[in-house]
């Protein structure tokens, strides 16, 4: 199983995120998720982001570009293997400061990859 960073995780059910999050804990991936809104999501309360953790398998984004900036230092110090650009997260700039630091950046939807067992 591969334990999964959602960033931009939220409460609300008609988000991408908050779908992601039931699939993910469904199919049995570990998650933890990190947003601004509070509450739980999946049975796991959604956190701001503190401390990195360092036994992620793959961040999956759900934030924009622009709000990506505040978080590039907190992924980098995770050292997750893989991050996850779903649509709308795309980001060449921070694709080359992953790529730079060996982990792979991936420009596809979550609940795409788990549906086709490609996760």
């Amino acid at each position: 199983m591969k334990k999964t960073l959602i960033i931009g995780a939220t409460p609300n059910p008609d988000r991408y995120a908050y779908k992601a999050a039931h699939m993910l804990t469904a199919k049995g991936h570990p998650i933890i998720n990190i947003g601004i809104k509070q509450g739980e999501l999946a049975g796991v309360k959604i956190e701001k982001p503190g401390a990195p953790y360092h036994d992620i398998d793959t961040v999956t984004l759900y934030i924009g570009p622009a709000l990506q900036i505040g978080y590039y230092d907190y992924i980098l110090e995770t050292k997750p293997k893989r991050v996850i650009f779903n649509p709308g997260a795309e980001n060449p700039e921070f694709v080359e400061m992953l790529e730079l630091h060996n982990i792979e950046p991936v420009e596809a939807c979550t609940l795409v990859l788990l549906s086709t067992g490609q996760y």
